[in-house]
């Protein structure tokens, strides 16, 4: 079974075939097919090949599933003994990509 690491929205990604993922926000619609090229790691079950950074000629193609938002994360700040404190909110964007060949 192949699998790749990508990296995209600065953060990095084992994938394989058929996995669907949720990457940051990507501008695409539902449908689309996006190409990750940004590939580190390719391994086909027998033969690993890592990049120095990236591997030349690799690609991912994947399908845009759903965009949709995160659970909310709490930011709660206080400062002791000084009456001071601030609760905020914060739900990240998402894009599920359906992984569909590495190559």
């Amino acid at each position: 079974m192949s699998h790749a690491v990508i990296v995209t929205g600065g953060k990095q990604f084992r994938v394989a075939a058929g996995d669907v993922v949720r990457v940051p926000s990507l501008d695409a619609n539902v449908g689309d097919g996006v190409e990750f090229d940004n590939v580190l790691m390719v391994s086909d079950g027998s033969t690993v090949t890592v990049g120095a950074p990236t591997v030349a000629g690799a690609a991912v193609r994947a399908t845009v599933v759903e965009h949709g938002r995160g659970d909310k994360v709490i930011v709660f700040k206080f400062k002791r003994r000084k009456q001071y404190k601030k609760k905020q909110g914060h739900r990240q964007g998402f894009t599920a990509v359906r992984i569909e060949s590495v190559a």
